[in-house]
């Protein structure tokens, strides 16, 4: 199976600058990509619909390096070839997507706001001892080694991004499934917003939404927000308005108020701090459960998206990051051998009764605590539908 990993780095500070330097071609190439196909689809339109619809990405390649990069864009030669290429590479195939209706329409990426991140050549990426070695880069330090490959394998994919404090190398490499005894136990999880997930072996684990430090970062973050919304208004001189709609007129454009980049930078390492205390909770989470070794682990299939227009539900849907549960759940169990199962979306796991099977059909979302007035059992709502998954067959 293919695995990520994702390493910091330790750059020096030449280091740093040419990594900045290497995303801001990613982006211009992006960008020119984008510019070049509006430019092809105009021509288009206006030869009454005849010729080319869209640009090539490898004609685009060809002109950037054989021409640009001679005579006006020298600059390009200062990073990595491969680089620019990759950039337009990942253009084209956002517009294909885009054809073929699988994404949105691809936009172009802003200097200010888009995340810093360039492709490292994979041919040219080697292990050694306290970091790696790339093109143009050199010596990179890391805070861990890098995995050990098999001869004649590469590092799949490698980039380098910067989240707003730290530099980091993602990848992917192969690994072979590790086979551990299980133990022939089927558990099912329920996961909800009071707790994160119940399983049906008893074990909780709860909200970490609710916890003390979570409940005081999003204090901070909304006193900050608060604090760089007064300064947007501050720099308002007044509104104009075209098309229809009203934009506001400002007194000096916003990448040249140092104390309102600031407050971005601010408020961008909190949503940070908040994202890492999460996705750490969420992989804690996930491994203990799969350490239990059992032979079958059953999940409901959640419509997510469905979820989140229930208005009063969806920012707490939206922190228990269901989606990136079930991911790290699935890629771990297949590590270890484990059988993931997912019931369907109608399936009543929270209105049948573990015990006796009859279903209670006016259960309501504020009902807790699940009475059966068949059996008379009387059991924890999402205990009783994890015990539900966990017995679950499917036909």
């Amino acid at each position: 199976m293919l695995l990520s990993k994702k390493i910091r780095l330790k750059p020096t500070s030449e280091q740093e600058v040419l990594f900045r330097k290497s995303a801001g071609v990613a982006r211009w190439a992006y960008n020119y990509f984008l510019s070049e196909n509006e430019r092809v689809w105009q021509e288009y339109l206006a030869n009454g619909k005849t010729g080319k619809k869209s640009a090539s990405g490898r004609e685009i390649r060809k002109y950037i390096n054989n021409v640009l990069k001679k005579t006006t864009h020298t600059w390009l030669s200062e990073v990595g070839s491969n680089v620019m290429k990759q950039a337009v590479k990942d253009a084209d195939t956002a517009f294909r997507n885009y054809f073929k209706g699988i994404s949105d329409k691809p936009r172009y990426k802003s200097k200010h706001k888009s995340k810093l991140s360039f492709y490292v050549n994979y041919e040219s990426l080697s292990r050694k001892n306290g970091g790696f070695h790339g093109e143009k880069t050199g010596f990179v330090r890391t805070s861990e080694p890098l995995p050990k490959l098999k001869k004649g394998e590469k590092y799949s994919n490698p980039h380098i991004s910067f989240d707003g404090k730290y530099w980091y190398l993602s990848f992917g490499y192969k690994v072979t499934g590790t086979e551990c005894g299980l133990t022939g136990e089927s558990i099912g999880i329920d996961l909800g917003i009071k707790d994160l997930a119940v399983c049906s072996n008893g074990k909780v684990y709860r909200n970490i939404n609710k916890s003390h430090k979570v409940r005081r970062l999003e204090k901070v973050l909304k006193r900050e927000q608060r604090k760089l919304s007064r300064m947007l208004k501050q720099n308002i001189s007044g509104y104009k308005t075209a098309g229809g709609k009203r934009f506001p007129v400002f007194i000096r454009p916003l990448y040249e108020c140092r104390n309102f980049q600031k407050q971005k930078k601010t408020i961008k390492l909190l949503y940070r701090k908040l994202a890492d205390i999460r996705n750490n909770y969420l992989h804690q989470a996930t491994t203990k459960i799969v350490k239990t070794k059992p032979s079958r682990i059953v999940m409901e299939t959640l419509d997510v998206n469905a979820m989140m227009k229930n208005r009063h539900l969806a920012k707490a849907i939206q922190k228990q990051k269901f989606y990136e549960f079930k991911r790290q759940t699935a890629y771990k169990c297949q590590k270890y051998g484990i059988e993931l199962v997912e019931v369907p979306a109608f399936y009543p796991s929270s209105k049948t009764c573990s015990k006796c099977g009859w279903i209670k059909r006016d259960l309501k979302l504020s009902d807790r605590i699940y009475k059966c007035h068949t059996c008379g059992l009387v059991i924890d709502r999402d205990l009783n539908a994890s015990l539900n998954l966990a017995n679950y067959q499917p036909a």
